[in-house]
């Protein structure tokens, strides 16, 4: 019980923590190692904890599929229309430069939009799978 206890302290202290990291990593990514991959993994790895320590059930309450499910709509539209929107403004698909007046600064928001999608994609992604399988009982596992 012990453990359990010291568990559920530490990672309520270390969750917050981890959420700001993968925040830092997703903004940071366009100007050094990180980027939305990365960041939505991180970010992801919080919720998997606390699914960990408190349970799937409890993780579903504060995060439902629905709210998952929609989150990776809006990561690939995020993603996808940034790409359209570069075709409409007379570019290529997935071309920053049309994406403002100065194509220096077309190329970093186009940058900064692409990564948001991939990271917001990837954490939702993560916790799907991880809320999919763990949410299964071990009676259920040989209908695989």
């Amino acid at each position: 019980m012990l453990k359990k206890t010291i568990l559920r302290v530490v990672s309520k202290f270390l969750i917050p923590f981890v959420l700001i990291f993968g925040l830092y990593v997703q903004w940071h990514g366009d100007f050094g190692p990180g980027g939305g991959f990365q960041a939505g993994v991180i970010f992801a790895a919080a919720f998997i904890l606390y699914g960990l320590i408190f349970g799937t059930a409890l993780l579903r309450r504060v995060l439902p599929s629905k709210v998952t499910r929609s989150f990776l709509v809006i990561g690939v539209l995020l993603y996808s229309g940034v790409g359209v929107f570069g075709i409409i403004f007379g570019g290529e698909f997935l071309d920053y430069s049309v994406l403002a007046r100065d194509p220096l600064k077309g190329q970093h928001l186009g940058i900064l939009l692409i990564e948001l999608g991939v990271g917001i994609t990837v954490a939702a992604s993560m916790i799907t799978i991880f809320c999919a399988f763990a949410g299964r009982s071990p009676n259920r596992l040989d209908e695989f």
